[in-house]
């Protein structure tokens, strides 16, 4: 949802990395944090697409057993990381090698954004974290936003960063956990993608850097191939990239001819 509103307001690995990893049927499980979020969802589904089985985390478990149903490859769990410690939620990783946490915060109530937001986007990953470290996880994908930086990158005026901050601070919370993965030890990548649209993708992906994407979107279709593509690829290893479709990015916010080509090509992706 942060992503959404953003786009519309601007208009255990060794040090060098994991390398190739092998095919999904040997690589077994995933672990898939917020598995019934609007992205989770599409997670899940490319995942088993790729014959990964599939630990669905998520904070109802009866919505993820109706959303899961007709998979034989997919074990729904009740995963609340507001309430579960660490401890609790290595419990429920044991068997996966691989995470991918595609949590965010859903607000309501407008006096408890704030708090909510600290609770899941900040403190619940930061627990995730360190039990993925206790659960000996090999590789963790962190889907989080463009813009968390903002701040530190002269984007506190955006658009983008002005109206999703303004929901609970999310982008600030987003980026304590992210810098605490970054620190944890953990094989990482952090997938930043623009604001997120429901509908397939227009465009090829766009990936860029940390902190060189300012605007755009991409359809969560894409979010969920790219970051399960980081799983493998040894070019995607303790890197925070960030992602947007061809022909979204906006002129009014920066050089769009400066950034990466789109690439349609899924072998062409982090290299």
């Amino acid at each position: 949802w942060t992503q959404a509103l953003l786009a519309a307001a601007a208009g255990p690995a060794a040090a060098g990395g994991l390398g190739q990893l092998p095919a999904a049927a040997e690589v077994g499980t995933v672990f898939v944090a917020g598995a019934t979020g609007n992205t989770g969802k599409r997670v899940v589904k490319e995942l088993l697409s790729q014959g990964y089985n599939v630990v669905a985390g998520a904070r109802s478990l009866d919505k993820a057993k109706t959303a899961f149903a007709s998979s034989a490859k997919v074990e729904s769990v009740a995963f609340d990381v507001e309430k579960m410690s660490a401890d609790a939620m290595a419990d429920s990783l044991k068997g996966a090698k691989l995470v991918i946490c595609a949590m965010g915060f859903v607000p309501g109530n407008p006096f408890e954004m704030n708090k909510l937001a600290k609770a899941v986007d900040n403190e619940g990953t930061i627990k995730l974290v360190d039990a993925a470290k206790k659960a000996g996880v090999q590789r963790f994908i962190l889907v989080s936003s463009i813009l968390t930086n903002g701040r530190a990158i002269g984007q506190e005026s955006n658009p983008g960063f002005v109206i999703t901050n303004a929901f609970g601070g999310a982008l600030d919370e987003k980026l304590i956990a992210e810098k605490y993965l970054v620190k944890s030890g953990l094989d990482y990548t952090i997938l930043r993608p623009g604001g997120l649209k429901d509908a397939a993708p227009e465009g090829t992906a766009v990936i860029g850097a940390e902190d060189t994407l300012l605007a755009g979107e991409v359809s969560r279709d894409l979010v969920a191939k790219v970051a399960v593509d980081a799983l493998r690829k040894s070019g995607a290893s303790r890197k925070t990239v960030e992602l947007i479709e061809d022909g979204s990015c906006l002129s009014n916010i920066q050089k769009c001819e400066a950034l990466p080509a789109g690439q349609a090509d899924a072998a062409k992706w982090f290299t």
